[in-house]
């Protein structure tokens, strides 16, 4: 019954039936019978998901709907919103985790049982793991006199707890959600569930997050080190907290201002790892939830260029011990705030823009946390790093001094030399083993090997100027003069190979011919006739190969992504497999080859296998990439274009003449790639050549 308030909209119902959004519009205007809105507004009208689904299998147009989908659909046109429905899950995901004979007892009989014995079952486990109650005001749980006794781990004292305990009537909307996630439970796992509804809420609403690359949230949890009690003041999505490292008898705080994100991190910390959780909502810079806190380790990525940080009222906050903040200097707020968290010796982590070393408003911040040696490394990222792609942003990694050192020094590198030709990040892997190659150097030994152009240790003194700019490229030696010389001559003699091997690629001009009246077919045409699979990328897997991203498939260049670990089924590739970006690609289609096969297909990407006997992969590839093809198959949502890849048209032609097409586009494949290839060498000879002129290791003539 409750399953009427789930909502779906005319493209809910289109990816529920595998058909575009034209269908959907023909089907209301064809059948007397399709139900009737429920909601939304008279252009984007949304209708009850259990009427919807009902019709479709009565016009034999769903035989079932994929139980993700169905769960998915719940979760998004849920009454109470994506994120309320989000908190609901998490929580019996949570119970159904630690206590899943609880759950089958709640969950037998009707939905109005199971929204009256939730709330009790739900705080059999809320209580002891996130340290809430019922009452967001009171932070205590009754004992088992009926008394009550304080929860032994600190509470918020600002700020309101992320979760509460929700009442049956909350609940009550929820049920059919509730079950179907428990259903999805069972085949994937609670923890996996939580991950995959997250993930497809955070990919529906790109805009609305700024989230931290789980690569990017390990290298900083490796640089904060083995920590007990480790605390986030900006906790987002939860990624930092994520990433760090369980340990036995571990406390992990986070806060953050926005209610639904500080819900969500607790939950999906909660549902990782066996760990206390405490999460509070509230505005850190201005009411901190934990001010007694001394944490071993402070991880956080906070807001970029805040003006409105609290800069006017709090002028006289006991944090500011190196310095009071100016207005435009947010970060170097967030800075003292996470130092004022440590405990002496503690390690903090941040995510900073590159502005922040050099900024002279804040000169005199930087160099009193120079002198002090709370200040210990400066390490400039490559950009695609993470959000905002295009800045090289840095990571400050801080110490709270238990004393000042005789001779302080601090480590500066610069790994912009790892990043990628695509746009799917950065070379992680060297990054990594750069990065905390160097810092354990320096910690080890009180420096690090000198690294031209890569790190150094530099003595605090050679710092202490006017301008106090600590941006590591302007203090670390260029590479060795001769080296430069030397790649440089080997990538003239590569981009001459290059050029001489696509001027041999260079296809004939095709002759003229009358346009041609093909009988066409859709690619969910063949995908019903079993001419192809059709399988769409995911988010996560249990195996580690390196992930196919859809600005890989753009770019043209090899698989550069990785997942997150997790029970997740990857698609990965074999050879013959069309690969086709759904987001903003335009006429692009790949075909995958002995040296791509074997990676996991990534988001936003759709996979095509087609059957030999039937469909050359070739052909199929080529027609899918015609510009009019793609405008006809594309819709517009904001300011995004998305492919449907089922409306994509191909004409129907015997295998024989299939090949022949598919012979003509492989070799504008080859010329194509020929062409990128010397256009990425010619643009890293010029920069070497401008580079090698300007800064006098070669002469010009």
């Amino acid at each position: 019954m409750q399953d009427n308030a789930t909502e779906v909209t005319a493209a809910g119902i289109a990816r529920l039936a595998g058909v575009g959004r034209a269908a959907v519009s023909n089907w209301r205007r064809r059948h007397a019978d399709f139900p009737k809105p429920v909601g939304g507004t008279e252009t984007s009208p949304s209708f009850a998901l259990a009427e919807i689904e009902a019709w479709l299998r009565k016009q034999g147009k769903l035989a079932e709907v994929p139980l993700r989908e169905r769960v998915w659909q719940q979760l998004a046109g849920h009454p109470g919103g994506p994120v309320t429905a989000l908190v609901h899950a998490g929580c019996v995901l949570l119970l159904i985790h630690e206590r899943p004979t609880v759950w089958l007892d709640v969950s037998a009989g009707s939905d109005a049982r199971l929204a009256a014995m939730l709330p009790d079952a739900l705080e059999e486990v809320l209580v002891p793991r996130l340290g809430v109650t019922r009452d967001r005001r009171v932070h205590q749980r009754r004992d088992a006199s009926g008394g009550t006794e304080a929860v032994n781990t600190p509470h918020p004292v600002n700020s309101a707890p992320a979760v509460h305990i929700p009442a049956g009537s909350e609940l009550l909307p929820s049920a059919p959600l509730l079950r179907g996630a428990a259903e999805l439970a069972a085949e994937l796992g609670a923890r996996q569930t939580f991950e995959f509804l997250l993930g497809r809420h955070l990919d529906a609403n790109p805009r609305q997050y700024t989230l931290t690359p789980a690569e990017l949230a390990r290298l900083m949890a490796e640089l904060a080190g083995p920590a007990r009690t480790v605390l986030d003041p900006a906790c987002g999505t939860g990624a930092l907290l994520r990433a760090v490292d369980a340990r036995p008898g571990q406390e992990l705080y986070a806060q953050d201002s926005a209610p639904e994100l500080a819900a969500l991190t607790a939950l999906r910390i909660a549902l990782h790892a066996r760990v206390t959780v405490r999460a509070a909502v509230g505005d850190t810079l201005r009411a901190e939830a934990y001010p007694g806190l001394r944490a071993e380790a402070v991880l956080c990525h906070p807001p970029f260029n805040e003006r409105n940080w609290g800069h006017d009222e709090l002028a006289y906050d006991p944090r500011w011990e190196y310095g009071f903040p100016a207005r435009t200097e947010s970060e170097l707020a967030w800075v003292q705030h996470a130092l004022a968290r440590l405990r002496d010796g503690g390690t903090a982590v941040l995510l900073m823009p590159p502005a922040a070393a050099s900024r002279r408003s804040g000169r005199r911040i930087r160099a009193d946390l120079l002198r002090r040696g709370a200040l210990r490394a400066v390490i400039a990222l490559p950009a695609g790093a993470a959000p905002p792609y295009s800045l090289p942003l840095h990571l400050w990694v801080l110490r709270r001094p238990d004393r000042t050192p005789a001779e302080p020094r601090v480590l500066l590198a610069d790994t912009g030399r790892f990043a990628t030709e695509g746009r799917g990040g950065p070379d992680w892997q060297a990054v990594r083993e750069a990065v905390l190659g160097a810092w354990r150097a320096a910690e080890r030994e009180g420096g690090c090997e000198e690294r031209p152009g890569l790190a150094r240790s530099v003595p605090v003194i050679e710092l202490l100027d006017d301008d106090v700019d600590l941006a590591p490229a302007r203090h670390l030696p260029p590479p060795a003069a001769a080296d430069g010389a030397r790649q440089l001559t080997a990538v003239r003699e590569r981009l001459g190979e290059t050029l001489r091997l696509a001027a041999g690629l260079t296809p004939p001009p095709a002759g003229s011919a009358r346009p041609a009246r093909w009988p066409l077919t859709t690619v969910g045409e063949l995908a019903r006739g079993g001419a192809l699979v059709m399988r769409t990328g995911g988010s996560g897997g249990h195996t580690r190969v390196p992930v196919l991203t859809d600005h890989d498939v753009l770019a043209g260049t090899a698989p550069s992504g990785t997942f997150p670990e997790s029970d997740e089924e990857a698609v990965l590739t074999e050879p013959g497999d069309v690969v086709v970006p759904v987001l903003g690609g335009g006429s692009v289609a790949r075909v995958i080859d002995d040296t791509t096969a074997g990676a996991a297909l990534g988001r936003h990407l759709v996979l095509l296998r087609p059957d030999p006997a039937a469909l050359d992969s070739w052909f199929l590839a080529g027609f899918l990439r015609g510009t009019a093809n793609n405008r006809q198959a594309s819709s517009y949502a904001s300011t995004a274009t998305r492919l449907d890849v089922r409306r994509l048209q191909l004409p129907r032609l015997p295998l024989d003449e299939q090949r022949r097409y598919g012979a003509r586009f492989r070799a504008l494949d080859e010329f194509e790639r020929a062409l990128r290839h010397a256009g990425r060498l010619g643009e890293e000879f010029v920069r070497g050549m401008y580079d090698g002129l300007t800064d006098g290791t070669m002469a010009p003539g």
